[in-house]
């Protein structure tokens, strides 16, 4: 679908900016670029592109410390839900600024975190500061808040470099460039490019018929390994050992990893005392067979479930919700290779 709407101006839709920090909204000093209170706001203001006839209504509204998307934690997602949990009456959709590094684990979290959206939360931000020449981040927010408004996906999404991505399939692909992340193994939501084109997105026209719900996660001690030719058998069973509560195996190709009976026993041992352990590729795109090659069904009969096509990002913060719940072990691995928010593809 392409095209545009008329906007009526009597009828401008709002949209809430959360400013949790990142390169977006950082000034230049002599050290580097630095998060300075007051900078984003006073940018996006001397902008009127910002401000022209089509665009909604917005309110920014700046997270005081900023977070470094290095430093974010499960803390931070919580923090970030409840902001917009807050906000959710009072706006028709949210615009989450955020620094590119974690970006994906957060837009992955929220996804699992805000049950019953119903309304558009898109994660943008910047390879560049807002307030340097050449940036992207002005396309990438007026972006955001204009599809936010004019086409509300009513998921959790990521916008960069003229892409939506639905946010627990997207990951960062390129430490430098502007195209800074790709969906592997999922199509993108939405193009805007000289039209604005819905690819496998679907535009909201429900009413609120149910609250906004905030599923609360507690941080868990999640375990991720990649497998590499020699691994140590010690290496895994020390990433199983107590207070762990799942094990990410980053394995070869479609989930294969070595056959040493030591290292499957090791395995089977940890799932029995109610570890979970969850399969996925450490291939940028595909997704997890263990069917296919014996080297992957070993692996299965011995407690080990698939992850399918999840990122490293959705895995995770996957766990992070199911295990914040009071699930047993088996209802875990049940829901972990289910389709909960369309972040996998099941075989």
């Amino acid at each position: 679908m392409t095209g545009h709407f008329y906007i009526d101006n009597m009828s401008r839709k709002r949209i809430y900016v959360a400013y949790t920090g990142g390169t977006i909204g950082m000034q230049h000093s002599d050290q580097g670029y630095v998060p300075v209170p007051g900078f984003l706001t006073d940018t996006v203001k001397s902008m009127p592109e910002f401000y022209r006839p089509e665009m909604p209504e917005f309110d920014i509204h700046e997270y005081h410390p900023v977070i470094d998307s290095s430093d974010m934690t499960p803390e931070h997602w919580r923090h970030i839900a409840e902001d917009i949990q807050q906000q959710y009456p009072h706006y028709d959709g949210f615009v989450v600024l955020h620094g590119t590094d974690t970006m994906a684990y957060t837009a992955s979290a929220l996804s699992f975190m805000l049950e019953n959206l119903q309304k558009p939360v898109i994660i943008t931000g910047s390879q560049i500061p807002l307030a340097q020449m050449r940036s992207d981040g002005q396309v990438n927010l007026l972006n955001a808040l204009y599809l936010a408004a004019n086409y509300p996906i009513a998921e959790v999404a990521l916008f960069f470099n003229n892409q939506l991505f639905r946010g627990n399939r997207a990951t960062k692909a390129d430490a430098n460039g502007f195209n800074a992340f790709a969906s592997p193994n999922f199509p993108p939501l939405l193009e805007a490019g000289i039209h604005i084109s819905l690819v496998a997105g679907k535009l909201s026209q429900t009413k609120l018929a149910a609250p906004l719900t905030l599923a609360h996660i507690i941080p868990q001690p999640i375990s991720v390994v990649t497998l590499y030719p020699g691994i140590s058998t010690e290496v895994i069973r020390n990433m199983t050992a107590a207070p762990v509560r799942a094990l990410i195996i980053k394995s070869f190709g479609v989930g294969n990893a070595p056959q040493r009976p030591e290292l499957l026993q090791i395995l089977s041992d940890a799932s029995q005392r109610g570890l979970i352990i969850v399969n996925c590729t450490q291939c940028f795109k595909g997704t997890v067979n263990m069917q296919g090659y014996a080297t992957g069904n070993a692996l299965k009969q011995n407690g080990v479930i698939s992850g399918y096509d999840m990122t490293l990002e959705a895995a995770l913060t996957k766990l992070h919700y199911l295990l914040s719940k009071n699930l047993s072990a088996d209802e875990v691995r049940r829901q972990m290779q289910q389709d909960l928010r369309g972040e996998l593809t099941a075989g």
